[in-house]
């Protein structure tokens, strides 16, 4: 009787305490929400996927050909999301999702290629790192490369 209530007992934490891993459809969900939002200076649908306490990095190659890695604080990045989302015509295209998952941690790995005014600009990846929250995947932190003139583009 006491294998049976132990077995019963693990069965039923197990269950409590797993939770599904995020597939490449969700993630792809997930950033897409967030890139939209983005694209068009909509801050709430850009929240909606995001951690209160998201973080974000650039890594870039400068003119001087330094490397330089950039933190921006969320608030600034709605900020500029408000106010220049609406106001320029861009497109950042998602080439590419590689998505990973361990329990409440996840990855997504998006490469880019960038155009402004139609015409293609630079390329990159975009790195997001989620975590399963109360309510659901949130995005953590985010970081993207920024490459120009060595992507292969015709």
């Amino acid at each position: 009787m006491k294998s049976v209530l132990f077995l019963f007992s693990v069965f039923i934490s197990t269950i409590c305490f797993s939770q599904e891993a995020l597939s490449t459809a969700n993630g792809k969900i997930i950033v897409d929400i967030f890139m939209n939002g983005y694209q068009v200076g909509d801050t709430l649908k850009m929240k909606s996927v995001m951690h209160p306490n998201m973080t974000m990095q650039r890594a870039y190659l400068s003119n001087e050909q330094e490397n330089v890695l950039l933190y921006i604080k969320s608030s600034e990045l709605l900020k500029y999301a408000a106010t220049t989302g609406k106001a320029q015509v861009w497109e950042e295209k998602l080439t590419d999702y590689i998505v990973n998952s361990d329990g409440n941690l996840a990855h997504v790995w998006a490469s880019y290629e960038f155009y402004k005014d139609g015409k293609f600009s630079h390329c990159g990846a975009n790195s997001y790192t989620l975590v399963y929250t109360d309510e659901s995947w949130k995005i953590l932190n985010i970081i993207d490369s920024v490459r120009i003139g060595s992507c292969h583009k015709e």
